[in-house]
Parts: structure tokens; C-alpha cells; sequence
């Protein structure tokens, strides 16, 4: 059994553990980001969803664009992006994208987005526009994408793969069990036929889990056994922090030695890269993950 600390002792939101605290955003390279967004009418996951890494990570001058506007069309108990009705597509948005790819002088760009479930590709068409706009106008950056299940929509799916990003990360986010609570619109099935075809397709893939959700140590394991058998190339383990009272709360802290064992676990399983640790995220440290465009991951 791994150490955990069990965290829903208390009515009230639980104090951190040390391994957790993190310090608030400031400093030269954070600002120069902030209102290079901002400038561009742009939005990132960063904020958006309240990531915990956001100082270290703009410092180091990368961030994670989010696409498809702010407002996401599913009701996930993790995440703090804004549920609703989405506005129109706005097409100019790619090149505004790939205009703050070349001006921050990138060399990894991750691109996600909300959920558009009430479009019939799913928003995949502009998802792939900002794929090719980055390739086109700053071709020396390597571009991750995290994408969406698309509702299990081959078709979706294809018109990224085609667009040919670097690595193609769809995140699992929990186990099956929690899928209800957790992803209630999702499908565990759904993320790995996306990683199935992803990888069909001669792509890197990538997936992360959230974990101190309530899922046992085994059904970690039996999820990272289903995506090694999938042959994905890199894989992120990270702590869930509830980001506001409104959403699901935390019911354990996992150690950072639990971390640690399941990284190594994951790397005895066949995963090329394992980001493990209690403030990873799926796009922490992502442009560590692979080497250099002539990268030797087997697609």
C-alpha cells in the first residue's frame, strides 16, 4: 500500500501538506506573458484552470494556450473552467495563437481546449488550423496538443492527427470507477479508442491521471496497465486540488514517495517518460518530456 494522507477529516477545505505550497505569481518573464496574452485576446489553461505551477512555468517564458474560447460545454467536478454556452468560433484566433508562439520565441507550444460538444467536429477543424498556423509561421517549434475525446468521433479525432502535432496528449484524468463523478459527460472507453487510433496513426501519444480523487492504489495500476498496453509514450501523475468549495473535494494527499513508486512502476511498464509528482501537471515541464524534434520515441 502506498502513503497517502487522508484529507475529508475536516468540513472545511483541508490545509495543504508542505510538498504543495507554492509561491505567488510575480515576477519579469510572468508579467511580459500575462500581457502578451492578454494583448492577443488569448486564453490559457493556466489560469483558467487555476494550475499551481503557473509562476515557475511563465517564468521559464512557456505557457498552455486554450483555443475555442473560455466557456467549456461539459460540467467536469475537477476543473475550473467556466460551463455554458459557448460563443461563435472566432477563425482568426490560430493566428493570433501562432503570432504569441513566434513572438515568446518557443521551442515547445502546448495547445488544449474546451470542450465544443455542440459543434458536430467538435471544434477539431480550428484545433487544426492552430496546429498549422504555429508549423507555418514558427516552424522551429515542436507543438504538443491536448486534446479533447470528441465524443469518441473518429472523423474529429482524424482532422488533428492529420494536422501532424509533435505529440498528441488526450488526458484519462481518473479511473473508471469515478468516471460518473469525476467526467460525467466523459467515457473511459472514448479516451482510450483516442489513444488507440492516436497511436494507430503513427503519433506520440501522452496521458495524465489526477489522483487523491478516492481511487485505490490498484486501480491506478490497472488504468497505467490499460494505457501500456495502448503503448503510450509519456505519461503525468499529479495531485487533484480542488479548485474552488463548488467543486469535488480532495480525499487524499499522495506522498511524494507514492509518486515516486509510480513512476517507477510506470517506467518498468514500458512508458518511455513518466512525470510523476504531487504538482505535475499534464503539461508540466512538457517541453523536458521529449529531447528535440528528431526525438527517438517510437510513434
Amino acid at each position: 500500500m502506498l502513503n497517502i494522507l487522508p484529507a475529508t477529516d475536516s468540513p472545511t477545505r483541508p490545509r495543504r501538506p508542505e510538498w504543495l505550497k507554492v509561491r505567488i505569481p510575480s515576477g519579469e518573464g510572468y508579467n511580459e506573458i500575462k500581457q502578451l496574452v492578454q494583448s492577443h485576446g488569448l486564453h490559457t489553461v493556466c489560469e483558467e484552470a487555476r494550475c499551481p505551477n503557473i509562476a515557475e512555468c511563465w517564468e521559464r517564458r512557456t505557457a498552455t494556450f486554450m483555443i475555442l474560447g473560455d466557456v467549456c460545454t461539459r460540467s467536469c467536478g475537477f476543473c475550473a473552467v467556466k460551463t455554458g454556452r459557448p460563443s461563435v468560433l472566432d477563425w482568426d484566433e490560430p493566428r493570433r495563437v501562432a503570432d504569441a508562439v513566434l513572438k515568446m520565441a518557443l521551442r515547445h507550444a502546448v495547445i488544449t481546449s474546451v470542450n465544443r460538444d455542440e459543434l458536430q467536429d467538435g471544434g477539431s477543424l480550428l484545433f487544426a488550423e492552430t496546429i498549422r498556423q504555429i508549423q507555418k509561421n514558427a516552424p522551429r517549434c515542436r507543438v504538443e496538443v491536448l486534446i479533447p475525446d470528441f465524443k469518441g468521433n473518429p472523423d474529429s479525432l482524424q482532422n488533428i492527427i492529420d494536422a501532424r502535432p509533435d505529440i498528441l496528449n488526450h488526458n484519462t484524468e481518473t479511473v473508471p470507477r469515478l468516471y460518473k463523478t469525476v467526467r460525467p459527460q466523459g467515457n473511459y472507453q472514448w479516451s482510450l479508442d483516442v489513444l488507440r487510433m492516436a497511436k494507430s496513426c503513427g503519433m506520440v501519444t501522452k496521458t495524465g491521471l489526477m489522483l487523491g480523487l478516492g481511487e485505490s492504489e490498484t486501480e491506478v495500476l490497472d488504468v497505467m496497465h490499460d494505457l501500456a498496453e495502448l503503448q503510450v509514450n509519456i505519461l503525468t501523475l499529479g495531485q487533484y486540488l480542488q479548485p474552488t468549495k463548488g467543486h469535488l473535494p480532495v480525499r487524499q494527499f499522495v506522498t511524494p514517495q507514492a509518486f515516486n513508486s509510480y513512476r517507477e512502476q510506470g517506467l518498468n511498464m514500458g512508458f518511455q517518460h513518466v512525470e510523476s509528482g504531487p504538482l505535475v501537471r499534464s503539461s508540466y515541464h512538457a517541453d523536458s518530456h521529449v529531447p528535440g524534434r528528431d526525438h527517438s520515441f517510437r510513434a
